[in-house]
């Protein structure tokens, strides 16, 4: 008679077997991930317009070209701006070079000094700092502008790089539209093989969430990038479409416009005086801060989630993991409410939601 009996070495063997093969799976591909990530984001949020293409178009291979040819564009269309930009600036380039020898701060406006807490403290530097003579102004700078000039090459030097990602995210992008209900169906029952019912309910979710926050990234980015381009064609301000161009890329980035206005609103000071540089100090605080309000909104329209659940998964997101985070951090956070809110209220009629 013999009776079975659990072999714990042989199970141990086993989980470390299938350990091992998974992170060795991940470290072979972790080279990709970015763009899988991305690519996967990109095709999630715009399959509903994909396929809607499609229908148009009445052929699978067309509509694929023709979402291809448009992320291409993306790369393609600001980088042609910008070197337009600059080679049509090239002299006021060396112009302006030439005239930060004898450049001299403005004295602050009068109501730095009645702002509370900082105003005396802020005014008084600032008044030192126009005081100071062209030598000893730039003798002060130079140390930070050859930071920025280091930092400046590091991101040129990176560039190469991201030109890479971006063409292999494009790639698989192509190839997830190619197959993308096949690989909906295997996301689905790869859920609902972990959590039934419930994990598939939580994989749709998802794909909710990511639409959403990508509704809400691009409209929000869009709608800030059209208030800054009003406030730099009024004040004429020089290398506007690149200027312009580069408040789009910081603003769907989450970093905001505020890398382009600042510079802007003291070129503003200094050349047309308070009046023109306190109106687009005021404009620029309205473009910068709107994103703060109406991305949450268009987010919750493509999720039903709780406005304080979106607001932590995007911001959360975005300083743990990076841009990228801005779609993952909404997506965990859905999942989990969703899962959680389930097994709560699992065999009770009258649970409510949170």
């Amino acid at each position: 008679m013999t009776t079975n009996q659990f072999d714990l070495p042989r199970a141990m063997l086993q989980v470390l077997a299938i350990g091992i093969l998974i992170l060795s799976a991940l470290w072979i591909v972790s080279p990709f991930l970015a763009a899988v990530a991305w690519a996967t984001t990109i095709v999630v949020a715009t399959w509903p317009l994909f396929l809607r293409l499609e229908s148009l178009l009445t052929r699978r291979s067309l509509a694929v070209a023709a979402m291809t040819i448009t992320l291409l564009l993306v790369l393609i269309v600001p980088l042609s701006f910008g070197i337009k930009a600059l080679v049509d600036n090239s002299h006021l380039i060396v112009e302006q070079s030439k005239s930060l020898a004898a450049f001299r701060i403005p004295e602050a406006p009068t109501w730095v000094a009645s702002l509370p807490l900082v105003g005396t403290k802020l005014s008084a530097r600032w008044h030192y700092a126009a005081s100071l003579p062209p030598d000893e102004l730039t003798a002060i700078l130079a140390p930070y502008a050859q930071q920025l000039a280091l930092w400046v090459v590091q991101q040129v030097g990176s560039i190469g790089m991201l030109v890479v990602n971006f063409l292999l995210t494009v790639l698989i992008s192509a190839i997830l539209y190619t197959n993308g209900e096949s690989a909906g169906r295997f996301v689905l029952q790869f859920a609902r093989r972990i959590g039934g019912q419930h994990g598939e309910e939580a994989a749709e979710l998802a794909a909710g969430a990511i639409r959403g926050v990508a509704l809400g990234v691009i409209v929000t980015a869009t709608l800030q990038t059209v208030l800054v381009a009003i406030g730099l064609l009024v004040v004429q301000v020089p290398f506007a479409p690149f200027l312009i161009g580069l408040a789009f890329v910081f603003s769907v980035a989450q970093v905001g416009p505020f890398p382009v206005l600042i510079p802007v609103t003291i070129w503003l000071y200094s050349t047309s005086g308070a009046t023109w540089g306190t109106a687009f100090l005021v404009w620029s605080l309205v473009c910068g801060l709107m994103d703060n309000f109406v991305r949450p909104v268009l987010i919750r329209r493509g999720a039903d989630l709780p406005l304080i659940l979106i607001f932590s998964g995007v911001i959360g997101g975005l300083l743990a993991m990076g841009v990228i985070g801005l779609f993952v951090g909404p997506v965990v956070l859905a999942v989990a409410y969703t899962l959680l809110t389930e097994w709560v209220s699992e065999g009770d009629p009258n649970a409510t939601s949170i």
